[in-house]
C-alpha cells in the first residue's frame, strides 16, 4: 500500500491507538489525514490476536486493561466499545491464607485485613489512603483532556497541600511506610508505582510517584477495567472511526525520515515522500529522534508478559477463597514491599530476581467473549501475567536463555501459592504444545517497534508544565517536540502513557487550535 496523494494537512506516523484517535478527530474536523503504520495491521500494542495455533482464543497480546481512556473520547468518536468493572480489586496470597480486597464488600475486605494483619489498623489506613486518592482522581483526571495546566494551576486544582506533598513532592515509600504497618499491604500499594517502571519506593526522582499517579486516577476512580472483546475491539473501533471520517490508513509502510523547514514537513517512506502541514508522531521519542536525525537516549523497559490459556483455573493453597474470585481481580505474587525491594536490588545488580514479583488476572472471568463458545463450554480460561523488575539489560547477552530462566523462576513463585503446578492446568494448542507464551522487553522492541521494550515509551511525567513555560498550542497541550510542524501524539506526550487515547486527543486539539 502507498499513499494516494502527495501531501496532506496531517500525516500521522504510527497507527497505534493514539494515532488512530488523532486521525479520527482531525478527519472529523475536515482535515486531510494520512496514517502510516509499519506493521500490516493497526493497533500497536493494543491488539487482540490468536496467540496459540489451532485454538480459537483471541488474547490481548500486549496491553490488556483499560483505566485512563476517557469516556469523552468514546462518545466523541462514536465508538462501539465497552469495558466491564471487576468486583474483586485484588488477592494476595499470604502463607496458607491471603488478603482479598472486594470492591463491593467493605465487611469482607475488613475481615480479610484482620485475618492477615491481626487487626483492622491497616484496613482503616487503607480506607483513608484510597479515599484521598479517589479525591485526587476526581480532580486531576478531568484535566488530562484539557490544556496542560501549569504546576501552580494543578496544585490549586488538587486543593489539598497534604495530598499534593504525598504524591508530587516526597518519595511514595516514605508515605506508605508511615501509613501502613504490614509488609504485604505496603507491597500491594506500591505495585501501582512500579508497573513497567524500574525503580524503588524511595527514589528521590519521584519516578515511582509519577507511575503511581497515573495508576490511581483513571476514569476519575482509579479502577482498571476489562475491555470487552479484548484490546483489539478498541483499536478496531478506532480504525473504523478514522476511516469513516475520511482518514487514509496505509499499513506495511514504515516511515524512514521526517524533515521540516519550520513551516511544512515531509515524511519519507520506502519508495517515496509525502508532504504535510503538520506531522504527528505516534511513536516513542527515541524513534522520533531517529526519524529526525536528532538522537536521544534509548529508554529501558522492565517487564515480563506471559499469556496463558488454561483447561481450568488452578486450585489455591488458600481453600477459603474461590479461584474465580482470586483470579478475577489482580492476583499478586511475591509483591510484599520487602520482596519488591529485594527484586529491584537484584535486577539493578544485573541478576534475574531470585523471587520475581508478578501480578496476574483472568480476562475470561469478566468477559468470556474472547473465547469461542466451544472453549467456554469446556471451562477454559485465560491468564495474563505481568512481571516486574525485569529490565531489558537482563536479556541482552542471551535473550532466549535469559527469558527462559526468568519464566521458570516466575512460574515457580506462582506455583508456591497454588495447590498444583500451573503447567498442569495449561491447555494444549493444535500442535500439542502448552498454551504459554512470554514477551520480554527485547521482544516488544523486535515485534512491535517499542524501543527498549518500554511500555510508556519513556519515563512518565507529572501532568503539568512549568509555570514559566511557553504558551504555544503544542506546549499548552503537552505535545511539543521543539519543531513547530511536528508534534508528539503517543505515549511519549505529557499525559500520554497507558491505553488512554489522551496523547492522540491532545495532539489533535493542538493542531486544530493552531491551523
Amino acid at each position: 500500500m502507498r499513499p494516494t496523494r502527495g501531501s496532506y494537512d496531517v500525516v500521522i506516523v504510527g497507527g497505534g491507538h493514539n494515532g488512530l484517535v488523532a486521525a479520527a478527530y482531525l478527519a472529523r474536523a475536515g482535515r486531510s489525514v494520512l496514517v502510516l503504520e509499519q506493521r500490516e495491521r493497526t493497533g500497536g500494542a493494543a491488539v487482540s490476536e490468536q496467540v496459540f495455533a489451532g485454538v480459537d482464543a483471541r488474547l490481548s497480546r500486549f496491553s490488556y486493561l483499560v483505566s485512563l481512556l476517557p469516556d469523552s473520547i468514546v462518545r466523541d468518536l462514536g465508538l462501539r466499545f465497552e469495558t466491564r468493572r471487576r468486583r474483586i480489586s485484588s488477592y494476595t496470597p499470604v502463607g496458607s491464607g491471603g488478603l482479598l480486597v472486594d470492591n463491593d464488600s467493605e465487611a469482607a475486605t475488613r475481615e480479610s485485613f484482620v485475618r492477615v494483619t491481626g487487626s483492622d489498623r491497616d484496613f482503616l489506613a487503607w480506607q483513608r489512603f484510597y479515599g484521598d486518592t479517589a479525591r485526587l482522581a476526581q480532580r486531576v483526571f478531568p484535566t488530562l483532556t484539557g490544556p496542560l495546566p501549569t504546576r501552580s494551576q494543578l496544585r490549586a486544582i488538587v486543593g489539598d497541600d497534604g495530598l499534593w506533598d504525598t504524591v508530587f513532592e516526597r518519595p511514595l515509600g516514605a508515605t506508605v511506610e508511615a501509613t501502613f504497618a504490614d509488609d504485604t499491604v505496603r507491597g500491594v500499594v506500591l505495585t501501582d508505582a512500579l508497573i513497567g517502571t524500574f525503580t524503588h519506593a524511595h527514589d528521590t526522582s519521584l519516578l515511582q510517584n509519577r507511575c503511581f499517579l497515573y495508576h490511581v486516577i483513571g476514569g476519575g476512580t482509579g479502577e482498571w477495567n476489562v475491555p470487552v472483546g479484548g484490546m483489539g475491539a478498541l483499536t478496531d473501533a478506532l480504525a473504523d472511526a478514522a476511516r469513516s471520517a475520511g482518514a487514509e490508513i496505509v499499513t506495511g509502510c514504515p516511515a524512514t525520515s521526517i524533515d521540516t523547514d519550520g513551516s511544512t514537513a515531509e515524511v519519507g517512506f520506502d519508495g517515496g515522500v509525502v508532504g504535510a502541514r503538520r506531522v504527528l508522531v505516534n511513536a516513542a521519542p527515541y524513534e522520533l529522534g531517529r526519524l529526525l536525525g536528532e538522537p536521544v537516549d534509548k529508554p529501558e523497559g522492565a517487564q515480563l508478559k506471559i499469556n496463558m490459556l488454561l483447561r481450568r483455573l488452578p486450585r489455591l493453597r488458600d481453600t477459603s477463597v474461590d479461584p474465580r474470585d482470586a483470579f478475577a481481580g489482580t492476583f499478586h505474587v511475591s509483591e510484599a514491599a520487602s520482596q519488591l525491594e529485594r527484586a529491584y536490588r537484584e535486577a539493578a545488580a544485573g541478576a534475574i530476581p531470585s523471587a520475581p514479583p508478578s501480578e496476574i488476572y483472568c480476562h475470561t472471568l469478566t468477559d468470556p467473549s474472547i473465547l469461542s463458545p466451544e472453549l467456554t463450554t469446556q471451562g477454559m480460561h485465560t491468564l495474563t501475567l505481568f512481571g516486574l523488575h525485569t529490565p531489558a539489560r537482563l536479556f541482552e547477552s542471551d535473550p532466549a536463555a535469559s527469558k527462559a530462566a526468568l519464566v521458570e523462576a516466575t512460574l515457580a513463585q506462582l506455583d508456591s501459592v497454588l495447590a498444583e503446578p500451573i503447567r498442569e492446568c495449561l491447555a494444549l494448542d493444535g500442535d500439542g504444545n502448552p498454551c504459554l507464551e512470554a514477551k520480554s522487553p527485547i521482544d516488544l522492541e523486535s515485534e512491535i517497534g517499542m524501543p527498549g521494550g518500554h511500555i510508556f515509551h519513556r519515563d512518565l511525567e507529572f501532568p503539568y508544565r512549568a509555570d514559566d513555560s511557553a504558551d504555544d498550542p503544542a506546549t499548552r497541550w503537552g505535545v511539543a517536540t521543539g519543531h513547530a510542524t511536528i508534534l508528539r501524539c503517543g505515549a511519549g506526550a505529557v499525559r500520554g502513557g497507558g491505553v488512554s487515547g489522551i496523547g492522540g486527543h491532545n495532539a489533535a486539539m493542538a493542531v486544530l487550535e493552531s491551523t
